[in-house]
């Protein structure tokens, strides 16, 4: 697919069929995703690519944690359910109407089902790869704005190969048993994790497609030191 079609056809997927991606495919992709933008080429990243039983261990000691409340952030991502501020709270909530509600039939008072979908980000979705991805610490918030583009193209790179993935916040609120399963040093920051495999399509929740505002409602564009209106 050319790229306008890769970019356009990148979902996050919460399903994913058993099937192994090889090595030699996730070393592809990782290159591809090296050659990111980062300020002064530092490439502060760090990626753990984690398949096979390291990958089911992972998940188990995951759950365990979820269950049981146990989590610590290296960062905080994102504001309480209850600190969302507008727009940001209305988008949020017409996402999870379209995965929930209209995509997987799960009400909105149906608060077990709910958390019984969130808890799955934790097995990665049944995804063969999981990857976590880390910045070097000294490189201070800077490292994240290049962490972000080394994702994007990650995620790009794998789905021109056919491939879906799931970027997922979610997992960074478990940097203590990713550090300890994986071996990650106290100086790199843990700033996400990815499922990475091929979509089941047969699933519910592959029929959720969010919206997107229109350009005008994030792009101002100057000239001779005004800005076009939006009229």
């Amino acid at each position: 697919m050319d790229f306008a079609q890769t970019l356009a056809s990148r979902r996050s997927c919460r399903a994913y069929r058993s099937t192994p991606v090889p090595r030699e495919a996730l070393e592809r992709l990782l290159a591809l995703a090296s050659r990111s933008a980062s300020n002064s080429n530092s490439q502060p990243w760090q990626v753990h690519v984690v398949t096979g039983p390291a990958l089911r261990r992972l998940a188990e000691d995951l759950l365990k944690a979820y269950d049981t409340g146990d989590s610590s952030a290296d960062y905080d991502h994102q504001p309480p359910a209850e600190g969302w501020p507008e727009p940001f709270l209305g988008r949020r909530r017409e996402m999870g109407q379209r995965l929930y509600g209209e995509a997987m039939g799960i009400g909105r008072d149906d608060i077990e089902r709910r958390l019984a979908h969130h808890r799955r980000n934790y097995e990665f979705f049944g995804a063969p790869v999981g990857l976590i991805l880390t910045v070097n610490r000294a490189r201070r918030l800077g490292a994240l704005v290049d962490a972000g583009l080394f994702l994007q193209a990650l995620m790009l790179a794998a789905r021109a190969a056919g491939l879906d993935t799931c970027a997922q916040a979610a997992l960074s609120d478990f940097a203590p048993v990713l550090r300890r399963n994986l071996g990650i040093p106290d100086d790199e920051l843990v700033v996400c994790g990815l499922s990475l495999g091929y979509g089941d399509p047969d699933h519910s929740s592959t029929r959720c497609r969010t919206s997107r505002v229109p350009v005008a409602a994030f792009a101002t564009f100057h000239h001779d030191g005004g800005a076009y209106s939006r009229e």
